[in-house]
């Protein structure tokens, strides 16, 4: 998950894993990137909607950091091209970690020792290395690290065993209903933007309070009515709850929710159980250096 304008050295990614645990980047100090993308529960904190800094909730899920470096866009309306960009975006936002502008950030972080040496270290050559841009490029390359691959990626390499005859019946199924059209290429999804509520809305199966009118929500472009990213599949039976707004707790109601709702197909019980064993075999492992907080390690 490289990107050539932002080399993930060494230096830079401790850097940006200190970062990503540090509740200094929210106002109050109640807030980190680990908060709403914990590490130790699949990048996500398992809630429909997360806490920001004064306790409000946003409106929709916090999606997994996991293998995010490997989307398209991020968010749920894809506004942000690529996770450097996405690195400050909550840091500013008034309902996630409601820091006031970027000089505040800026100022608070030159007052930590530990950050004046690790800034420097990661950014060398630059006079002054305490820019929010360089902040935001550091958490992008410690996020380009998490990356799980999952038995399905040890089948397709050649390994028969890998997978259970009812995941390989799962992973036909998968195929065969349709699921392919939307969640396809390396991350089952994360590569293009798609209506929720193809063949009938969305709400009315997921039971959603709010009715999101997704990108077009930024565009106020009709074409974008209910549009949303396409959500990667990687890690999924860990990183409930589903959609958009956290509406659906269990994952094999989802999954009949989709066939019905986007492809109208009612699948049968044993299609349900199958593509849901298929989806639990995507599950991969965070490297274990960095499921660990940095800062509590250094106190």
């Amino acid at each position: 998950a490289e990107n050539p304008d932002n080399s993930a050295t060494e230096a830079k990614i401790k850097l940006g894993h200190v970062l990503y645990y540090d509740t200094r980047l929210s106002l109050t100090g109640n807030n980190s990137c680990n908060s709403c993308h914990n590490l130790n529960t699949y990048g996500v904190d398992n809630l429909p909607t997360s806490p920001g800094d004064l306790g409000e909730t946003g409106d929709r899920n916090s999606p997994t950091t996991l293998n995010a470096a490997l989307h398209m866009s991020q968010f749920w309306d894809g506004r942000m091209k690529d996770v450097e960009e996405q690195a400050g975006g909550p840091v500013l936002n008034p309902v996630e970690m409601n820091m006031p502008s970027e000089k505040a950030v800026e100022d608070r972080l030159k007052g930590v020792e530990l950050y004046r040496t690790l800034f420097a270290q990661a950014y060398p050559n630059e006079s002054n290395p305490f820019t929010y841009q360089n902040m935001r490029n550091a958490i992008g390359a410690f996020e380009r690290q998490l990356l799980t691959p999952s038995r399905v990626d040890a089948y397709l390499k050649g390994d028969k065993s890998a997978l259970t005859l009812s995941e390989k019946k799962g992973m036909l199924s998968f195929s065969y209903i349709g699921c392919t059209t939307c969640h396809n290429g390396p991350l089952l999804g994360g590569n293009q933007m798609q209506r929720f509520g193809v063949h009938q809305p969305y709400w009315e199966a997921t039971g959603s309070e709010h009715q999101d009118r997704g990108l077009f929500e930024q565009s106020k472009d009709s074409l974008d009515l209910y549009m949303f990213k396409v959500p990667s599949l990687r890690n999924v039976s860990e990183t409930h709850p589903y959609f958009h707004d956290g509406s659906v707790s269990d994952l094999a109601e989802a999954v009949k929710i989709m066939a019905v709702v986007q492809l109208d197909y009612k699948m049968n019980k044993d299609e349900v159980k199958n593509v849901v064993a298929f989806l639990d075999a995507l599950t991969g492992e965070v490297p274990a250096q960095y499921k660990e907080n940095p800062l509590a390690m250094a106190e």
